[in-house]
C-alpha cells in the first residue's frame, strides 16, 4: 500500500516556488503579493488564514492580511475588495469563508477580479476550467490532481468516482478527472446525498475521491481491492488520550480501508496541506501574468 504523501509533496512545491521567486527577485521581477480577508473571528478560519500568511513568507512572497468584524456591512466588504482589485502591488486575492450570514458569498466572490481569482472561484475561473481554457483551478482539486501527477497514479481510462457535489471540491474534481491531458481521462461518476446504491458505485472505482463532510463515511466494503483512495475530509474528534485532547479524521475508515488499497491519502497529512500549496502556485502565475495572457 502506498501512502500519498501530501505533507511532503507541499513542501517540495514550496521549495520550488522559494526557488522560482527567488529568480525573480534576483532578475530584478515583481515579488508575488498574496492578499487574505478575514471576516470575523471564527477559530478555524484564523488557523487557515495564519498558515496561508506563514506559507506566503516561507516561499519569499509578501502577503497583506486585512481582518475586518463580523459586524462590517456587505457594501464595506465588497468596497474593501474593489479597492484591493485596482491595487497594482497585489497579485492574488482570498476571501475567507465562511463569511457571516447577512454577506452574500456570490456578490463577494463576484466582485473579485478573475486574473486576482488565485481561490479559482469566480465564474469566469470555474468556466475556463470548465472549457479547459487557462484559469486558476480551486486550490483543493489542483492539489489533489498534483498529487496523483507527482505520485504516478495512472488515470486514462480509469472509472473515477467522486463523493460530494459542492462546487469547492466535487464538480470540479469531475471536471478535472474527465479532461483530456494527464491526470484525466477518466470515466467519472459523481455521486452525492441522494445517489443510490451508492457502495455499489464506489466498489466499482479504481480512483475514489470522497468529499462528503462525513466522519469515516466510507468503509472497507464500499471500496474496490486495489483502488486508489483521495480522502478530502477532515474533522477534529475528542480523545483523552491525546494531549490536545482530540484527534484529526477524514471521511475515510483509514485504518480499515488502507488495508485493501494500493494507494490512500492519510489524514491529517494528506490532501489538506496541498491546498495552501495550490495556493501559492496560482498567486505566483498570477504575480507572471501567465494565465489571462494566454
Amino acid at each position: 500500500m502506498l501512502l500519498i504523501d501530501g505533507k511532503k509533496t507541499s513542501e517540495d512545491i514550496k521549495s520550488e516556488i522559494a526557488v522560482q521567486v527567488s529568480k525573480i527577485k534576483k532578475e530584478g521581477g515583481k515579488t508575488p503579493h498574496l492578499a487574505a480577508i478575514l471576516v470575523g473571528n471564527d477559530g478555524a478560519s484564523q488557523t487557515y488564514v495564519n498558515a496561508k500568511v506563514k506559507s506566503c513568507e516561507q516561499v519569499g512572497f509578501e502577503s497583506t492580511l486585512v481582518r475586518l468584524d463580523a459586524s462590517v456591512s456587505e457594501e464595506e466588504l465588497l468596497q474593501v475588495v474593489a479597492d484591493i482589485n485596482e491595487n497594482s502591488e497585489i497579485d492574488g486575492l482570498i476571501v475567507q469563508l465562511p463569511l457571516p450570514k447577512h454577506i452574500s458569498v456570490e456578490k463577494i466572490t463576484n466582485k473579485i477580479k478573475p486574473e486576482k481569482d488565485v481561490d479559482g472561484f469566480t465564474p469566469a475561473n470555474v468556466g475556463r476550467m470548465t472549457l479547459g481554457w487557462p484559469a486558476y483551478v480551486a486550490a483543493t482539486p489542483y492539489g489533489i490532481v498534483e498529487l496523483l501527477k507527482r505520485y504516478n497514479v495512472e488515470t486514462s481510462g480509469k472509472h473515477c468516482v467522486v463523493i460530494g457535489r459542492s462546487h469547492i471540491v466535487g464538480s470540479p474534481m469531475s471536471i478535472l478527472m474527465a479532461r483530456n491531458e494527464y491526470p484525466g481521462n477518466c470515466t467519472v461518476t459523481l455521486t452525492h446525498s441522494r445517489t443510490q446504491n451508492l457502495a455499489e458505485i464506489t466498489r466499482s472505482a479504481d480512483i475514489l475521491i470522497v468529499a462528503i463532510g462525513k466522519p469515516e463515511f466510507v468503509t472497507a466494503d464500499m471500496v474496490k481491492q486495489g483502488a486508489t483512495v483521495i480522502d478530502v475530509g477532515i474533522h477534529r474528534i475528542d480523545d483523552a488520550t491525546k494531549k490536545s485532547g482530540f484527534r484529526l479524521i477524514g471521511d475515510v475508515k483509514f485504518e480499515e480501508v488502507s488495508q485493501k488499497v494500493s494507494a490512500i491519502t492519510p489524514v491529517p497529512g494528506g490532501v489538506g496541506p496541498m491546498t495552501i500549496a495550490s495556493l501559492l502556485y496560482n498567486t505566483l502565475l498570477a504575480a507572471e501574468g501567465k494565465v489571462y495572457s494566454k
